[in-house]
């Protein structure tokens, strides 16, 4: 600490001193934590996480399909209905239509939530979520695997509009306070839908006919149809009311949600100043073809990188091929059953929804990059494991059952790393790095980095699957060293913020270490809060 500044704190006259913290983040944001601290169970706050669970939803509906077609490749009826396989280059294009519907919806994305809302972003994906899955239901009448894939290409360009309008939602409608782990638990509901699926197919296995892939394609309706019921239900974006020049509703939402009904709460102050300050009325958010503001400053150019980087490493760690391709996977170390292999991926998605709770829980506690980075190197040592039990098991014969038992317990450890701290990250992190004005059609590149990201892993990882099999995990392995060191050497700390104050961290000549300042805040009897900088 600057002991010039010390000094002048101690010497500060005036009320006596109840309280000396030292934090990481920003002043104005603790000042308000100091004088006002949130009551979660207050009925208004839990109102409030109800609203923001249909932002959690459209999670739900984008894991529900990540699960789902790594179920139906293990089913043997739904292959050959479609003369398909569980890996090569029918697997991966058939999968592949998911991500290629994402890409094509990125236009739409930026304009859909900005220009109408957050709330009628979702319903607009959700909708189109809807005419996909009619689509492929559908091919009952008509066993076109054509068919089949158009439906997967709506899915994927409903969920792209969606999954950016949901988590844009609750970390701006969410409580400053409660804003890093509401939408870090967001993403985990991904899991959800995972679970659901996974469930669904194991449980319609047996079903004669088509119906036992049918029922788990059509239940993709259920959380889609629940956001186009409750949508307009929910409060808008206090922030998305401010910039349109909606003031009064904003300071009214403000004030009913985050004061709890107090207009003068240190939270509706804190929020409708940094409104004033930071958020631009005339931005380039209100023109849907204007993409320059993205690319126009440093700063917001590093925003975009952060977040890109973010969500294109974590499709990359090794966590889609064992989404996707799980049963291939499995069919390397000798389990090849239909059940067997349902049965392995039900429980590989409960087993990671726990960790990704618990590491939902620690966001704020911990703080984004170490539980980035801890996750991150420690999928380094797990494919480590992989491949050396899966060479064991490879090269001694098939007969090894401990080194078949040995790569699914490294798989499934795998499972639990990634999910304690990239999955919780994946909803919030690149949400919070962009600016207001950046933030739809940034996030209508990051939903354009994911389908990149995710085509690499429906038709590189299938392929290579099946033409070197177990050897496939060496790239795992090598990739997830490079991706640690990213992390740590250009990802900044966000908690503990507003999102307006993160500006001022991105503007700085090196973001990571502006983002780890400590400064120390002094409160006074009469509520006067003294901020002595560089503790």
């Amino acid at each position: 600490m600057d002991e010039k500044e010390l000094g002048d704190a101690e010497q500060h006259e005036g009320p006596q001193i109840d309280q000396v913290k030292v934090i990481k983040g920003s002043e104005a944001f603790h000042e308000a934590l100091l004088k006002e601290e949130p009551r979660f169970l207050h009925p208004r706050l839990l109102l409030l996480l109800l609203c923001t669970l249909l932002g959690f939803s459209c999670q739900t509906m984008n894991g529900f399909d990540g699960s789902l077609f790594g179920g139906l490749t293990a089913n043997s009826k739904f292959l050959d209905y479609f003369n398909g396989t569980n890996d090569g280059i029918w697997a991966g294009l058939v999968s592949a239509m998911y991500q290629i519907g994402g890409v094509a919806a990125l236009p739409f994305v930026g304009p859909a939530i900005d220009t109408w809302g957050r709330r009628v972003g979702m319903f607009i994906g959700a909708v189109i979520i809807i005419v996909g899955t009619i689509i492929s239901g559908t091919t009952k009448y008509n066993p076109s695997v054509d068919q089949f894939m158009a439906g997967r290409f709506f899915l994927g360009f409903g969920v792209s509009i969606a999954s950016a309008a949901g988590p844009i939602y609750v970390v701006e409608t969410s409580h400053p306070y409660y804003r890093g782990i509401l939408t870090a638990y967001c993403n985990t509901f991904w899991f959800t839908g995972s679970i659901l699926a996974a469930g669904s197919v194991l449980g319609a296995l047996h079903l004669p006919g088509t119906r036992s892939w049918q029922i788990p394609v059509w239940l993709q309706l259920v959380f889609s149809c629940l956001i186009c019921l409750g949508v307009f239900f929910i409060p808008e974006s206090p922030r998305w009311l401010y910039v349109h020049n909606k003031r009064e509703r904003a300071k009214s939402i403000l004030t009913k949600w985050h004061g709890l009904g107090d207009p003068e709460s240190p939270w509706v102050k804190l929020q409708l100043s940094e409104y004033e300050q930071f958020l631009n009325t005339e931005g380039s958010d209100k023109r849907w073809w204007d993409y320059r503001k993205l690319f126009s400053s440093r700063a917001s150019r590093y925003r975009v990188a952060c977040n890109c980087v973010f969500v294109i490493f974590a499709q990359w760690a090794g966590n889609g091929a064992l989404t996707y391709f799980l049963p291939a996977v499995l069919d390397t170390v000798g389990y090849s059953t239909d059940e067997v292999k349902a049965k392995i991926n039900l429980g590989y998605a409960c087993f990671q929804y726990v960790f990704a709770l618990i590491g939902a829980g620690l966001v704020d506690r911990v703080g984004r990059r170490p539980l980035m980075l801890f996750s991150m190197g420690t999928c380094c040592v797990c494919w480590i494991g992989v491949v050396a039990a899966s060479g064991i098991y490879n090269t001694t014969g098939e007969t090894n059952q401990d080194a078949a038992r040995a790569v699914i317990a490294m798989i499934f450890l795998f499972g639990a790393v990634f999910s304690v701290g990239i999955t919780p990250l994946q909803a919030l992190y690149p949400v919070e790095v962009l600016s207001f004005e950046l933030r739809a059609k940034g996030m209508a590149f990051s939903s354009l980095s994911v389908n990149a990201a995710g085509l690499l892993n429906q038709f590189a990882w299938p392929v290579s699957l099946q033409q070197i099999g177990w050897k496939t995990y060496f790239v795992f392995m090598g990739w997830c060293v490079v991706q640690t060191v990213v992390f740590y050497f250009f990802l900044p700390e966000t908690r503990q913020r507003t999102l307006e104050e993160l500006d001022e961290v991105f503007a700085a000549r090196n973001p990571v270490k502006a983002s780890l300042k400590r400064h120390e805040l002094t409160l006074t009897s009469e509520k006067e809060v003294i901020v002595v900088k560089d503790a």
